[in-house]
């Protein structure tokens, strides 16, 4: 087990985020949950296929913003339309790939085939991929494919 973990702020809906998470990401599990005197969560220890993450019930004196996402890789336009819609059901779309979910948490939902054709050896296929991929809210593979070839 990693020393390091991500570490987030929630008002009061630490449990119940987390047991979203869990439910979205294979191989993920709620672990230790830590109750205050008062007998409510006060932190729950959760895993998102082997990355760490600590969640807080804080209160409201902090938000989540885009400054810190959690970055999922998919490898089907599936994967990426699963993941997509059921976060932004009751969140909200971004722009190349990031929404933010409905506890205001920011997401990036990305094909690793997106990130091939970025780095693709040809500067102009690239090119083309990243400029389509500035124009996208959920990321499309096809599209983005379609945009490298030119």
């Amino acid at each position: 087990m990693s020393r390091i973990s991500s570490f987030l702020w929630f008002n009061d809906q630490a449990e119940e985020a987390t047991e979203y998470y869990v439910s979205l990401v294979p191989n993920s599990k709620v672990g230790k949950v830590t109750r205050g005197p008062d007998g409510k969560v006060l932190v729950v220890n959760f895993e998102l296929d082997g990355q760490q993450f600590v969640a807080l019930n804080g209160g409201p004196q902090f938000a989540f913003t885009e400054a810190f996402s959690i970055f999922v890789t998919c490898d089907s336009q599936a994967e990426v339309d699963e993941l997509w819609n059921t976060l932004t059901e009751e969140g909200e779309e971004g722009q190349c790939g990031w929404l933010k979910d409905r506890y205001g948490l920011s997401w990036q939902i990305v094909p690793v085939r997106m990130l091939e054709l970025l780095n693709d050896p040809d500067p102009a296929r690239a090119k083309r991929a990243m400029d389509a991929m500035m124009g996208m809210r959920k990321l499309d593979v096809a599209e983005l494919e379609a945009a490298a070839q030119g």
